[in-house]
């Protein structure tokens, strides 16, 4: 068991989770903008992008990079400037840290270590989103961004689908339009809300059925990141999930799954023995003589 007593000794060494607008710089609070002037060191994702932010209030702290590609090496970099005793603050580019960004991993390395780690509240699109969505807001379960690789991207769906809890996705704009698409394959037609650009001047909601806003995507030309929430499994949605492929026939099933989910033969035949509860035998046969 370890206890951490945040404000004890406000001297000694800490790791500081410090969130950045999403957007709009005025989001910044007045609490962030103090502790990134008195910490040693921030590291961030893009020191680019954070000496911007630095510039715009007065900040001029040292930077380190700290991002997905070196959160090993640069980690083990941090957690030692930390055993010094120096106190560290994390940002990511926009949000949260460790919110599908970098940091858990430093998080729990400091903690090992008894290093306090300390997070200040602030902007988070996930939860920005969901409480504008007008979806039910709680249960609600995060998971950021799917794989892009239409199997694994498969089977989380297939996990997730059963959940009564709202959920929030992340996703770029380049992969949008195919993931709405594996949403109702897996799903079925569900209230959605599509939430871009948050805190910004194009900031916009689409709220709507899965079918028409997938629709409706497919048309757009896509700027921006995206959150996309959807709206928890219900009764209903069980039956029409179930239902969705009812009026294709084995060969029409198998060749969807190749057209919409980028899958392999092998791959589709076993994506619909799964859906129907027939061997894959018996698909692969129907399948092939047909």
């Amino acid at each position: 068991m370890k206890r951490q007593k945040s404000y004890q000794n406000e001297r000694e060494a800490a790791l500081y989770l410090i969130p950045t607008p999403i957007g709009n710089l005025d989001d910044m609070t007045f609490r962030a903008v103090n502790l990134l002037k008195a910490v040693d060191v921030i590291a961030c994702e893009d020191t680019r992008h954070t000496k911007k932010l630095c510039s715009h209030f007065g900040i001029h702290t040292s930077l380190v990079s700290y991002h997905e590609h070196n959160k090993e090496a640069a980690g083990l970099t941090i957690l030692n400037q930390l055993l010094q005793g120096k106190q560290i603050a994390v940002v990511s580019d926009a949000g949260m840290p460790a919110i599908s960004d970098p940091g858990y991993e430093l998080v729990a390395a400091a903690i090992a270590e008894g290093i306090k780690v300390i997070a200040l509240p602030g902007a988070n699109a996930a939860l920005t989103a969901l409480t504008a969505s007008g979806l039910v807001p709680q249960p609600f379960y995060f998971y950021g961004f799917l794989n892009r690789q239409a199997a694994a991207r498969k089977q989380a769906l297939d996990t997730l689908k059963s959940l009564t809890a709202t959920l929030i996705f992340y996703e770029s704009p380049h992969r949008l339009k195919e993931m709405l698409q594996a949403l109702q394959s897996c799903f079925g037609d569900r209230e959605v809300v599509i939430a871009r650009e948050l805190s910004k001047k194009f900031e916009e909601y689409i709220r709507g059925q899965l079918s028409e806003i997938n629709a409706l995507m497919q048309d757009e030309e896509l700027r921006g990141e995206f959150v996309v929430i959807v709206a928890g499994e219900s009764m209903e949605g069980s039956r029409q999930e179930a239902e969705w492929w009812s009026k294709l026939s084995i060969f029409e099933h198998v060749e969807w799954y190749i057209e919409h989910e980028a899958c392999k033969n092998s791959e589709a035949i076993k994506m619909v023995s799964k859906d129907r509860g027939v061997k894959k035998q018996e698909i692969y046969r129907v399948y092939h003589e047909a």
